[in-house]
């Protein structure tokens, strides 16, 4: 920054700290004194102004639905290895677009623990909340458990709604512990809810006809599915475990323990021999 520009009259100041417009407010003298010197036209003084006000609050607000969006790690999409998965890479490309979120349609990731598919839903996120949409994350043991806290308090329907102002709403972990029949229902009410308004992102190592083994109301689990599979996108995942791949490779590439030379005095009879 310019040691030379003139700071803005104080007015100016006050004006501007009125309108919040923090940026221009700081960037104003050096970009001022920039088109003094290289006499810019108006027009692109203010353009610059305006375009570095726009920059700023589009980064602010990107970390606060960042923030917003509760994804515990950073994982992207780009880091993800689609030629190495079991997904083919046209319906990869399909979910990294994020047209299904656009179509209010649902994403539902089926297959065995490692396979890729919570790194595929905490990508999306990121990818989401970097295209200006507004996500929610989070486990099914959580979800469940905020819910059971809103029918606690009897503020269910604003936690419900709360969720559905996301444009896509993330759930992992389906299936890893049972729900009993108020879990049941209360998941179903935020399915429902969603149904052919806003995007569900889900995970699960069940196949769909097994998840009446931790769902235990057969006709909700019924209507709960159908509104999930309607309109949506089912991709299976298969293979082994990265994560157990990762470890054999970690294992492979440590090097080999040295045995320890054990050191032995001479015996006494040795000893005289020697003398």
């Amino acid at each position: 920054m310019s040691t030379d520009a003139p700071p803005l009259p104080d007015d100016l100041v006050a004006g501007l700290r009125r309108l919040k417009l923090a940026t221009i407010r700081t960037q104003a003298p050096d970009i001022l004194q920039t088109a003094r010197t290289q006499r810019w036209p108006i027009e692109e003084v203010l353009r610059t102004l305006v375009a570095a006000e726009i920059s700023a609050r589009d980064q602010t607000n990107q970390q606060l639905r960042l923030k917003a969006a509760n994804l515990p790690v950073h994982k992207s999409l780009d880091a993800f290895d689609a030629v190495a998965s079991s997904i083919p890479m046209a319906t990869f490309n399909y979910v990294a677009s994020l047209e299904w979120v656009r179509a209010r349609e649902n994403l539902l990731l089926v297959g065995p623990a490692g396979t890729g598919k919570s790194h595929i839903l905490l990508g999306i996120g990121r990818t989401a909340v970097e295209h200006g949409l507004r996500v929610r994350y989070a486990t099914a043991a959580d979800l469940i458990e905020q819910l059971y806290r809103g029918l606690a308090d009897n503020t269910v329907s604003r936690t419900i709604d709360a969720l559905l102002r996301n444009d896509v709403i993330l759930i992992d972990e389906v299936g890893f512990a049972p729900l009993d029949e108020t879990g049941t229902q209360l998941l179903f009410r935020l399915v429902a809810g969603a149904y052919e308004r806003r995007s569900i992102g889900l995970a699960s190592h069940w196949p769909f006809e097994d998840w009446g083994t931790f769902l235990p109301i057969p006709s909700t689990a019924a209507a709960l599915l159908d509104r999930l599979l309607h309109h949506s996108i089912v991709v299976v995942t298969s293979g082994e475990s990265w994560r157990l791949k990762e470890a054999r490779a970690r294992a492979h590439a440590r090097p080999p323990m040295t045995s320890a030379r054990v050191l032995t005095t001479p015996s006494t009879q040795e000893e005289r021999a020697t003398v």
